[in-house]
């Protein structure tokens, strides 16, 4: 699958192939592929829920921390919603893969509804919309709707972006791990000003 995720990642879906996939991890048999994930679409839809699996295990335990409070800041909803990825980023070292995946597979049109229901409808994002640090009163459905089209694709491409400056040697590989920290407050503090300049003041 990592094989997968890399030709994905930096090639797109459209030009990778099962048996370039097969030859690439070292696999004389192009069926191997085919006979565990039977097609391309569920290969890619395994390779997205593992990494919903692991980012999950950070952002439920943040999230639940938050359950009880009376009031929670657009500070600490985005950072329920940011930080997460990055630690995820961290623990997977460099070079991964993962970000830029993402980003092809949003942009695929068999794969975006799939993606939007498994990688970005989970337990504790649901949790989060719950607790309502965004305000919803008076707000119009097109421009909530278009709000979170805005959250979504600014975090989707930054960390897609900075996964590709790592991997491509643009950023040192030693300054991975304070990379991804900078990256998760700079993302943070954006997403509060765009929500408030957006949709107004909670």
């Amino acid at each position: 699958m990592r094989t997968a995720e890399r030709l994905y990642a930096e090639r797109g879906f459209a030009n990778v192939s099962v048996r370039q996939i097969s030859e690439a991890a070292g696999q004389r048999n192009n069926s191997a592929v085919q006979y565990h994930f039977e097609s391309r679409d569920r290969l890619i839809e395994t390779i997205l829920s593992n990494h919903t699996r692991l980012v999950e295990k950070h952002r439920i335990v943040m999230v639940e921390a938050l359950r009880e409070r009376k009031t929670v800041s657009l500070e600490e909803h985005y950072s329920c919603l940011i930080l997460p990825n990055v630690e995820n980023h961290i623990e997977a070292g460099t070079p991964t893969w993962c970000a830029r995946f993402l980003a092809q597979a949003l942009g695929e049109p068999a794969l975006r509804d799939y993606v939007l229901q498994d990688h970005l409808d989970t337990p504790s994002l649901r949790l989060l919309d719950e607790i309502g640090a965004i305000r919803r009163d008076g707000i119009r459905p097109e421009l909530r709707a278009r709000h979170g089209t805005m959250v979504r694709q600014l975090c989707v491409h930054a960390f897609a972006e900075l996964e590709h400056d790592l991997a491509n040697g643009r950023i040192d590989p030693a300054t991975a791990e304070e990379s991804w920290r900078v990256l998760g407050q700079d993302l943070i503090k954006a997403l509060c000003g765009l929500t408030t300049g957006l949709l107004g003041p909670r």
